[in-house]
């Protein structure tokens, strides 16, 4: 991959010496970044070689090592991805750098030359098939600089390219990329003042799912210590499903989805070919189900090969018992989805009776809503059953996993509501992106928080950054482990408070779930 080397200062009124190109020298050759003042700055390197050309559909290959001093201080190319659909594409912004060598990572470190350092390596969500490591809300210079820790972030490959099952090609490559980022980190962090015995991964959304598939694939383990999984999506397909909706993108195009049919289209038209099967999902609903209620394409395979089994199962079987988690969601998932939908207080009974039916667990879990949540009307109904179904409870149910295995979780909830849109978004999905980072006033938070962060919104963003950079240095986030007698957990908000689980009915609705591999309705 490739990595931008960014000096975050301490000590931004000058009181101690800086450089202002700093070389760090990795395993592969050097490269030159730059110094911050601790909110900019982006060192890159290439770790892994393009996947194009005759790397097409393969697993990560080695980077070749370079002589002299290679220009770290830009952010490299991103991988091909989808474009949002209208409306969201107006609202969510996520721009392209051209160029092949995509498969890059980029640093933030407090002290280049330091040591034992703890190390935050950020996996960004996106659905798994966009995002970008480069947005501005990913900048990790606050980050490095007020939690002391060296910050990681990367692109790795999403939609066909990353997770598609294609014949001839291993299952996974998405996660496969993510396992060569932290294989990176192993090798050359120290390079950058950081320890690789105390790297935690932390990511949210498509990228908490990645976080969660870690913890599951033998090839990853020992190469993280801790793991942050945050708004995890319980999507996981087998591979049944995967190839069907593979094959569904290929015949778009005439074609097979196979190595050799497909390694010479390019990028941007295999995406596009996803993105008008997307755009019919309501076609497929007998077929694939679920993931076509919610328009999702693509998730990582429970293939038997990269992955053996979902991670809830893994973490009941006891795989990441030596893995300190520490898991979250939001208590609006859905809110943004629906506003952005345009239904935001405009679902209908037969909207949210569908929404039910389809995603509620078992043949009465309808009932145990209306039963549940009695003076529920439409709109309500519609974003509980959503936002458990997609989120809550998978992020519940995999602490709850760690927890039956004797191994140690923390919880968290995040129910602080978003300024942004006259406070209508809740504490919706994504928000406590920006509050981790502290990038509050650029990029796509500006939407959730407003133009001007309000000292309010500083002081918990503050707070967030603390415990999550507590947890990567030393496991222990400032709140008790969870466990199935009281069920303690840290609500974020105006005032943060340690209290029991705050969605119990839910929970209560969903205790016997076990989150499968998604399936293949009918052929």
């Amino acid at each position: 991959m490739r990595v931008e080397v960014a000096h975050v200062c301490n000590d931004p009124a000058g009181g101690r010496a800086r450089l202002t190109e700093p070389v760090v020298a990795t395993a592969d050759g050097r490269v030159r970044g730059r110094v911050v003042d601790g909110r900019g700055g982006v060192p890159r390197h290439s770790v892994r070689g393009p996947p194009f050309g005759a790397n097409r559909f393969r697993a990560p290959a080695a980077p070749t090592p370079w002589d002299g001093l290679r220009d770290a201080r830009r952010y490299g190319p991103t991988v091909p991805k989808s474009s949002y659909p209208a409306p969201y594409d107006v609202l969510l912004a996520d721009p392209s750098i051209p160029g092949e060598d995509c498969l890059n990572l980029n640093v933030w470190t407090p002290d280049p030359g330091g040591s034992g350092l703890p190390v935050m390596v950020w996996i960004q969500g996106g659905a798994y098939v966009i995002g970008m490591s480069g947005l501005p809300e990913y900048d990790g210079g606050r980050l490095a600089r007020d939690g002391g820790v060296v910050v990681v972030t990367f692109n790795y490959r999403v939609g066909m390219e990353g997770f598609a099952q294609i014949e001839g090609a291993p299952p996974n490559r998405g996660l496969l990329d993510q396992v060569a980022a932290l294989e990176w980190v192993r090798d050359n962090i120290r390079a950058f003042g950081g320890d690789p015995d105390r790297v935690a991964v932390f990511g949210q959304s498509a990228g908490g799912g990645s976080v969660a598939a870690l913890l599951a694939i033998d090839r990853a383990a020992g190469l993280f210590r801790r793991a942050v999984a945050q708004s995890v999506p319980g999507t996981f397909f087998s591979p049944e499903l995967a190839a069907d909706i593979a094959a569904a993108c290929a015949a778009e195009l005439g074609l097979r989805p196979t190595v050799a049919d497909l390694s010479s289209v390019a990028p941007r038209q295999l995406s596009a070919a996803a993105d008008t099967v997307g755009a019919k999902m309501d076609q497929w609903a007998h077929r694939w189900g679920r993931p076509a209620h919610r328009t999702i394409l693509f998730s990582p395979v429970v293939d038997g090969e990269v992955l053996a089994v979902t991670p809830w199962q893994a973490l009941t079987d006891g795989t990441g018992r030596d893995i300190e988690l520490l898991v979250g969601h939001t208590r609006d998932e859905q809110r943004l989805f629906t506003a952005i939908n345009g239904l935001l207080g405009e679902v209908s009974e037969e909207q949210a009776a569908n929404a039910l039916h389809v995603l509620a667990p078992g043949p009465d879990g309808a009932r145990r809503y209306r039963d549940a949540f009695p003076a529920a009307g439409p709109d309500e109904l519609y974003e509980l059953v959503h936002s458990d179904w997609l989120f809550r409870m998978p992020s519940l149910h995999l602490a709850e996993a760690q927890t039956a295995a004797r191994g140690r979780a923390h919880v968290y909830e995040l129910t602080w509501p978003a300024p942004g849109m006259g406070g209508a978004l809740g504490a919706c999905h994504g928000l406590d992106v920006p509050l981790v980072f502290g990038n509050l006033d650029r990029g796509q938070p500006a939407m959730l928080i407003g133009e001007t962060p309000s000292p309010e919104a500083e002081a918990l963003s503050t707070q967030m950054r603390a415990a999550w950079a507590s947890f990567a240095a030393h496991g222990d986030p400032g709140w008790p482990a969870y466990d199935t007698d009281q069920r303690l957990v840290q609500r974020f908000d105006t005032r943060p408070a340690v209290t029991a689980y705050p969605e119990e009915p839910s929970r209560l609705i969903w205790q016997s779930h076990t989150f499968p591999a998604l399936r293949l309705i009918s052929r």
